[in-house]
């Protein structure tokens, strides 16, 4: 590992210049494995000496479709010559997405590796970004970690320490604005942790509900091995550490929709630890299931993030509610047998962490021992689908440029989408704060229709130093669209030997009126193309959704539960694997409504006594109120029975 002391500002560069000099004519250094005995956080310098800030235009980089824009800018949205900013994490506002944050590791200056906690917000989507600084002037930080609650809080652990590196301990920072300002919630060093700290934060209804959870490397406050932290008070207080089972490092740690806490990291090999105990407040926690995860290789330190790691263990959960929904999933950048470069590599449980899958590798570009897939990240969308990001040098002829690239998926990783690269490239080695990694990680947050994400990246160029410069980007990445449309949503019903007859359900506005009476309905979904795949979730009413079928371009969803009066709101997404949404359409549920008033009344009782015993048409199918192809009386019962109900 290459180290720096307090040398001369000139002399350092010099060193730094030759380092680039070497990386930059191929010469990596050697790939190997994660160091486990030393903190992988250094305080070589002390800060930098004030000096005159220069600016350049703040930087939009655009390839194809996918906007880049600079997040480390100035008042007025200047980028800041000089400095560096990497190791960026991402956090956004579920109730109103277009408020996000995000934390890096603030370089003042590149003559000093010193390192803050800087953060910057935006309110508009990531349209523009403001940068305040940092959370406290002169105090040695790293590891950012942000994360958020269901109502639009964000959180940001923060690792510090000291010139003697005698202490590496986290203090839980909280914004109620939107990122625009932090407070101190834990007292300083008062949330524990450690080293290479990871947080997660139970958004379930269930007992756990807003207690936070983190792990470390081992590398802590306590010297106490690989660890785990609650505070059942939203931040406040931490409870002593427990030890996590298999010394799981480098990765992350999700909740699953029952409450129970999930940790994946590389210890021996790579695993998946739980603790079904984490989300009761009057005990300690334990690991109670433990499984082992092979995903092709081993976390790899050095090559082409010279004195870094090439990536962490991402371990996300499916929460979407549906067929998927409390699926593990595990993703690292990993070193294969027998090679020095990084493939992304993907695992999943289907029995709550149980088992886990074969490995599957996500980048499609053919096998090469020279290309680099590094800082693979993964991010769960509500819906289920499965966004991945990383850094890419398959388009590179020196093997060592990188771009962002992007894949999803849509059957819970059983395949991916072909590898969309989503950035201009950038040469990683330049622009280094006189340390030589672009950082540790890259991160990102998913919703239904794409992903946020935040990277760092070298598109700025420093004339006087004659070099680009690290800085962070934020990115909206979202599957390819389809260009399939819904041109039409119905009710249908068979009614006996009479033939199936549909109510038509207007797309927007006022919904029609299904005045039948039926266990089960058919919501029916009709595109301009066919269809082959899709979902359909209940936004409002009571309905369940079941096995959906497809016919040529139509969609057809089974609903059952549904009451004799109600409005049920149903939303359709993911058509044919485009991950994107194509409309909520509301369903009128009102038996006994046969004139489609939206009221059940005397009106209805006449329109049906008129066409008893008639044969049932298209023409007045809506009379035949019990769906069994015969008009009688008991369709007139109906009537009566539900005579006053009504719906908006």
């Amino acid at each position: 590992m290459i180290r720096f002391k307090a040398f001369t500002a000139g002399f350092l560069t010099s060193l730094a210049s030759l380092a680039l000099v070497s990386l930059a004519s191929g010469q990596l250094t050697p790939t190997q494995r994660v160091p486990r005995t030393e903190p992988q956080e250094k305080y070589d310098n002390p800060p930098a000496a004030a000096r005159t800030i220069e600016t350049s235009p703040g930087m939009i980089s655009q390839l194809g479709s996918f906007i880049s824009v600079q997040v480390n800018v100035d008042a007025n949205h200047q980028n800041i010559l000089g400095d560096a900013a990497n190791e960026c994490s991402i956090s956004v506002n579920p109730i109103d997405r277009n408020k996000k944050t995000i934390a890096w590791r603030q370089f003042n200056d590149v003559t000093s590796n010193f390192r803050q906690a800087g953060w910057g917000y935006t309110t508009n989507g990531g349209a523009s970004w403001t940068f305040p600084g940092v959370l406290e002037n002169n105090v040695f930080r790293s590891d950012p970690v942000t994360n958020f609650d269901e109502v639009g809080n964000f959180f940001y652990l923060s690792l510090q320490s000291d010139v003697n590196l005698s202490f590496f301990c986290d203090d839980l920072w909280r914004s109620i604005n939107g990122g625009q300002s932090w407070t101190l919630l834990s007292g300083e060093k008062g949330a524990g942790g450690g080293d290479k700290q990871w947080l997660a934060i139970d958004k379930t209804s269930g007992p756990g509900h807003g207690f936070q959870y983190q792990s470390d490397d081992g590398i802590n406050c306590s010297g106490g091995g690989v660890e785990f932290q609650r505070s059942i008070n939203g931040g406040v207080t931490w409870q002593p550490p427990v030890n996590i089972p298999n010394s799981p490092a480098y990765g992350t740690l999700d909740v699953d929709s029952s409450g129970n806490l999930f940790i994946g990291g590389e210890g021996s090999s790579f695993f998946c630890e739980r603790s079904s105990n984490a989300q009761i407040a009057a005990q300690t926690p334990r690991f109670d299931q433990s499984a082992s995860v092979n995903l092709g290789g081993f976390l790899g330190f050095g090559g082409i993030n010279s004195a870094g790691l090439d990536g962490q263990t991402f371990l996300a959960i499916d929460r979407s509610g549906g067929a998927t929904n409390n699926n593990i999933y595990m993703l690292a950048s990993v070193v294969p047998n027998g090679r020095s470069t990084t493939d992304v590599m993907f695992a999943r449980s289907t029995d709550g962490g149980k088992t886990f899958s074969t490995p599957v590798r996500v980048n499609d570009d053919p096998v090469n021992p020279n290309k680099w897939h590094w800082f693979g990240t993964i991010s769960v969308a509500p819906n289920g689908r499965l966004d991945v990001v990383w850094y890419d040098t398959r388009n590179a002829a020196n093997n060592t440029d990188s771009q962002l690239f992007y894949s999803w998926s849509t059957d819970a990783g059983l395949t991916w989408a072909p590898n969309v690269a989503v950035s201009n490239s950038f040469n990683p080695f330049e622009g280094y704060p006189n340390q030589d990694k672009i950082g540790d990680y890259i991160t990102s947050v998913s919703d239904n229709t794409g992903a946020d994400v935040a990277y760092s990246a070298t598109f700025n160029f420093n004339s006087t130093r004659g070099q680009h410069e690290e800085d962070i980007y934020y990115v909206r990445v979202a599957p390819a669209p389809t260009g399939i449309n819904l041109v039409s949503a119905a009710s249908r019903l068979t009614q006996g030997t009479a033939g199936t007859f549909d109510i038509n359900m207007p797309l927007t506005g006022t919904s029609g009126v299904e005045c039948r009476s039926a266990s089960t309905y058919n919501a029916v979904f009709t595109f301009d193309a066919p269809v082959t795949s899709g979902q359909v979730t209940v936004l409002s009413g009571t309905a369940t959704v079941g096995t959906i079928t497809f016919s040529g371009n139509s969609m057809i969803v089974p609903l059952t539960g549904v009451t004799s009066a109600e409005v049920v709101t149903l939303h359709t997404q993911n058509i044919n694997g485009d991950g994107q949404a194509h409309g909520d359409v509301p369903f009128g549920f009102l038996v006994g409504d046969a004139d489609a008033t939206r009221v059940v009344g005397k009106s209805d009782q006449t329109l049906v006594q008129g066409q008893l015993r008639q044969p049932v048409t298209s023409a007045n199918f809506r009379e035949d109120l019990n769906a069994d192809g015969r008009i009688q009386n008991g369709d007139v019962q109906l009537v009566k029975a539900d005579k006053g109900h009504t719906i908006p």
